[in-house]
């Protein structure tokens, strides 16, 4: 089902399906999800898909994002404690 959402996707904007990695795109929005909140998942995907379009993502993007929410979360505990 999935797999073929994506194509169709794809085609509805034009995308080339083969440039998606859909497996590393759902890794990072779960890493989010859990890390910052559920809402800033879809916002950090559009937001690297701006950046992939415009030609300013860096090569690593995906890596600096999941790291940067595993940080939020560690920061979060840090200031907030476990509440």
């Amino acid at each position: 089902m999935l797999a073929e959402w994506t194509a169709l996707v794809c085609a509805e904007l034009g995308v080339d399906p083969e440039r998606v990695d859909r497996d590393v795109l759902l890794d990072l929005t779960k890493e989010v999800a859990h890390g910052v909140a559920r809402p800033a998942a879809p916002l950090t995907a559009y937001l690297l898909g701006l950046a992939q379009g415009a030609g300013t993502a860096p090569p690593d993007a995906v890596e600096r994002l999941v790291r940067m929410a595993g940080d939020w979360e560690r920061a979060s505990v840090e200031t907030m404690g476990d509440a």
